[in-house]
């Protein structure tokens, strides 16, 4: 199997721009892949699951703008993306796809992409697009994916080295899983033969099966700092189920100083006097992690819950609590209710 450096290659800024990015040809709101417990069968094309920001790219004669599957503008972000882009001169397109940061061993890295920017991270970024949803004023939701990638590939033929069309491969998930765990890659993606595009839907017609602990979660709260430490304790965070927001676990590693008070300040325009979590108080302290009882929940400063971090552990209790969590950065393109549990490979 390629390595992901080998593989040829993931959104708003004003509401004028935000009105341009919905018109046809524009910012359609991406598919989304649904998580399951395993992907059988020879009725899919495998991709490799990257760790990176999902991102819709509206090209528009030579002009583009890159979005998060939220809608918040991407383009500030990867300036070096939209230059090879816009090199490709597309007139009327929307590519769909993942921003990615390449680690030594060409595997795509969250973290990298995160922290990107800081001292001594110059990580190179690369757009590795997986689907085309409009092309030359044609909308293709409708086609079937074998189309649509074919004219992707035409699309992307002669593209800058930034700008990489993701691999499908065809055969056994088992197997391209097992290539991945080994790669020390997030997972795999299956898209269903004959598939048309639905635009926001998780219908199961992209399956994702993921190998790593990390996932994204939802952050609710967090405890006043100690002992050294500025700005904030720990985070608590949680995912939805059925509508409903359960609380997880406590984070209290994973930041430093600039982090702590960048993320403090962001917590300063949606602090709320309500308990976001579902499932608080807990009646007792769990054998495993930072529970939250009622006396514990009297020193927490809640959030209203918006922001979404990507945290990663070394196993859920039987509680469903996180064990060893880590935060890893925050993750503006994801919709905080979108957050579920993650289903993992063992």
């Amino acid at each position: 199997m390629p390595t992901a450096a080998s593989r040829p290659a993931a959104t708003s800024r004003s509401v004028s721009r935000s009105r341009k990015a919905n018109t046809i040809g524009g910012y359609i709101e991406p598919m989304k892949a649904l998580g399951v417990d395993e992907i059988t069968g020879d009725q899919w094309w495998l991709e490799i699951k990257y760790d990176g920001y999902r991102a819709l790219a509206v090209c528009t004669d030579g002009e583009v703008e890159m979005w998060s599957r939220n809608q918040k503008t991407l383009s500030d972000h990867y300036p070096e993306i939209v230059a090879a882009l816009k090199k490709m001169k597309l007139r009327d397109t929307v590519l769909d796809g993942e921003v990615v940061a390449l680690d030594p061993q060409g595997r795509p890295s969250f973290q990298l992409l995160q922290n990107r920017g800081d001292s001594g991270n110059g990580s190179p970024l690369f757009y590795y697009v997986f689907d085309l949803v409009h092309h030359d004023g044609v909308s293709l939701i409708n086609e079937p994916i074998e189309k649509r990638k074919e004219i992707l590939t035409k699309v992307l033929k002669k593209a800058p080295p930034a700008i990489r069309m993701s691999p499908t491969f065809d055969e056994d998930p088992d197997v391209l899983l097992d290539q991945a765990r080994q790669q020390g890659l997030e997972g795999i993606v299956g898209k269903r033969k004959g598939s048309l595009y639905e635009p926001g839907r998780r219908s199961g017609a992209w399956s994702k099966k993921r190998i790593s602990h990390d996932q994204e979660f939802v952050i609710g709260g967090f405890t006043p700092p100690g002992g050294g430490r500025l700005h904030f304790g720990a985070l608590l965070v949680g995912f939805y189920e059925k509508g409903k927001l359960l609380y997880c676990g406590k984070v209290g590693t994973g930041f430093d100083a600039k982090k702590l008070k960048s993320l403090r300040q962001q917590f300063a325009k949606i602090e709320t006097d309500r308990c976001p979590f579902d499932n608080l108080p807990m009646p007792r302290k769990p054998r495993y992690g930072l529970g939250m009882t009622a006396s514990a929940m009297r020193e927490v400063i809640w959030l209203k819950p918006t922001m979404v971090a990507q945290i990663k552990f070394s196993e859920w209790t039987r509680e469903a609590s996180l064990r060893q969590p880590v935060f890893l950065g925050l993750r503006e393109d994801k919709i905080a209710t979108d957050v579920v549990r993650e289903k993992v490979s063992r």
